[in-house]
């Protein structure tokens, strides 16, 4: 029984709103490194952003579609100002300000100062800047439930069958989004500066631009991946910090970099395993290890898990190790 309701937990999360905001938060990166051979260690920041350009948005009485411009907004200005100063030097120059940066904007949702908006390290409760998304809902209202499977949830609500309609949604949009972006004459170049940015220059490309464009194009789709992630949860600035970079990273990195699923697949992988190793831990180490406990032990697992990955298996399960070849600038 306790081996099935694990079992069922495991593959509630390859459908979970999470694993598909990590997705794209992941496909996000898959332009900047994969694509474009562009470093973002902060992608956590523009998934905040989003997730406060929403929300802040929404409280403030805008609708649904308006707030989720002002977010992809919110993403595209946060772009600009770091590809700005850095898309000039090398890689490693944009690594460090993107991974400073987000911990700027998650001290800053923090701040007392900026509480009125952000509602401080509190955050924003769910219930103040989710309504006008359930009111999309085609779906039959609460209490109504629906099971497919083992899984049952209600039809409309926070963590509910719409919710994870529209992410999963959202998600295959984006990836048919990069599909026709990357085999365009744009994707093209965006692979030559990964390979040889000196190469494209001295064909007469503007680096600079298109670096800038990967930038914030990736940054949007964090921006919107942050509002997926706060769809079933509140907007909470110390849950969106470094570890959900490694996450989307991880992700990244085990499906595969340059590639089309690789985002898509890495996640859903990634979280079903990943809640099979804490529900596991919680039943065989019953007594032995607090709740905290196993989730320090699930995170320490998930950067040796990316140290490996790194190692042995940089292009994941559907990279080629050719394609990733290449010098980060």
């Amino acid at each position: 029984m306790e081996l099935s309701r694990i079992l069922t937990q495991a593959l509630a999360e390859l459908i979970a709103p999470t694993t598909a905001a990590i997705a794209l938060a992941a496909i996000g990166l898959n332009l900047h490194f994969g694509f474009t051979g562009l470093l973002n260690m902060g992608q956590a920041g523009f998934m905040l952003l989003g997730a406060y350009g929403f929300g802040i948005a929404t409280i403030s009485g805008a609708p649904f579609w308006l707030a989720l411009l002002i977010s992809l907004a919110a993403g595209a200005l946060f772009a600009l100002i770091l590809g700005a100063p850095t898309l000039q030097l090398r890689g490693d120059y944009l690594a460090i300000v993107t991974i400073s940066a987000a911990e700027i904007i998650r001290m800053l949702g923090r701040a007392t100062v900026f509480g009125e908006w952000t509602g401080g390290a509190a955050g924003l409760t769910g219930g103040s800047f989710k309504a006008t998304f359930q009111e999309l809902s085609f779906l039959p209202a609460p209490p109504e439930r629906g099971a497919f499977g083992p899984l049952e949830y209600v039809f409309t609500g926070s963590d509910s069958w719409w919710t994870r309609l529209f992410s999963w949604a959202v998600v295959l949009i984006a990836v048919l989004f990069v599909w026709l972006l990357t085999r365009s004459p744009w994707g093209r170049v965006l692979k030559g500066i990964r390979e040889d940015e000196d190469a494209v220059r001295a064909l007469g490309k503007n680096v600079f631009s298109y670096k800038m464009q990967a930038l914030v194009l990736g940054g949007m789709c964090g921006s919107l991946a942050g509002m997926l992630y706060v769809l079933p949860r509140s907007v909470a600035p110390d849950a969106m910090g470094r570890s959900l970079t490694f996450f989307a990273w991880t992700v990244l990195l085990l499906g595969g970099a340059a590639t089309l699923f690789g985002p898509v697949l890495g996640s859903m992988l990634f979280y079903a395993v990943y809640m099979l190793l804490r529900a596991g831990m919680r039943e065989g180490l019953e007594g032995v290890v607090t709740a905290t406990m196993v989730e320090q032990i699930g995170g320490l697992l998930v950067g040796v898990t990316l140290m490996l990955l790194v190692i042995f298996r940089p292009q994941g399960i559907l990279g080629n190790k050719k394609e990733l070849a290449f010098d980060v600038r």
